[in-house]
């Protein structure tokens, strides 16, 4: 039975550990480029490590992209964790995040954060998203992916809350990642609960393991070859992101 809609330090301090059934992946950053997996900007993308906008502390990390009309590849700008969670797990994910100050709100995606692995073995796709977070206009949406990597069937949950340009906001996820239909998602924004789904299958059927990412995904962009409206670059700064086995190891606000 379902109920719905109830209404991360430094590279040097990062601390990881491998993710089974009793123990988590955690980290934190505090709004740096130091300390992740990787860092993917594409075409005429961004990351920069700013101190003139921050949530709480000395950096935060600005994400852009660009929008090019003879382009026909992806818009990534994203940092990127390796191996948070694998079939099995359970845990929470966090961060703050802030739009530009004049952002245009239409209805394309903007994708803020995935959880993504590499399938490229499968010959049935290559780099694979489950759970995705994204804005269309103005309302926040996630999702998540079941089946199988040859046979992937989403469930999306929408208008989950409404995103103010040019102010911070928080999310916190918690899931259980099963595919068997046991799972559950759970998703607070700004430290309210608008979302909380049980008996459901939140991952494929594999056990490799998925990274977490955060930035800008402009994915509108490519899925539909063009651009709404006329706002061509865009930015939304990141800060506090973090993982663990309790709400607090997600919370920005807790750090």
């Amino acid at each position: 039975m379902r109920a719905k809609n109830l209404g991360i330090a430094v590279g040097a301090s990062l601390l990881v550990f491998g993710l089974v059934a009793e123990a988590a992946v955690i980290f934190h950053n505090t709004g740096t480029l130091a300390g992740w997996s990787s860092t993917n900007h594409e075409h005429n993308g961004s990351l920069l490590e700013v101190t003139n906008v921050t949530y709480e502390g000395p950096t935060a990390i600005k994400a852009t992209q660009v929008y090019d009309a003879s382009y026909t590849g992806r818009y990534h700008s994203e940092v990127v964790k390796n191996n948070v969670y694998r079939r099995g797990d359970t845990g929470f994910y966090g961060f703050a995040f802030r739009l530009q100050s004049d952002w245009q709100f239409q209805p394309q995606s903007y994708n803020i954060a995935q959880f993504i692995a590499d399938f490229s073995d499968t010959g049935c796709d290559d780099y694979m998203p489950t759970s995705m977070v994204w804005l269309s206009g103005n309302q926040l949406f996630t999702r998540v992916k079941q089946g199988t990597v040859c046979n992937q069937h989403t469930e999306t949950f929408g208008n989950l809350a409404t995103v103010t340009a040019g102010e911070w906001h928080k999310i916190v996820i918690q899931a259980k990642w099963a595919s068997d239909g046991t799972g559950f998602y759970k998703m607070w924004f700004d430290g309210t609960k608008v979302l909380e789904q049980y008996n459901l299958s939140t991952t494929v059927a594999d056990d490799r393991y998925f990274q977490f990412r955060v930035g800008l995904y402009a994915n509108g962009w490519h899925d539909s070859g063009s651009m709404q409206g006329s706002q061509g670059t865009r930015s939304i700064w990141f800060d506090e992101i973090g993982a663990g086995t309790t709400f607090a190891d997600a919370d920005p606000a807790q750090w």
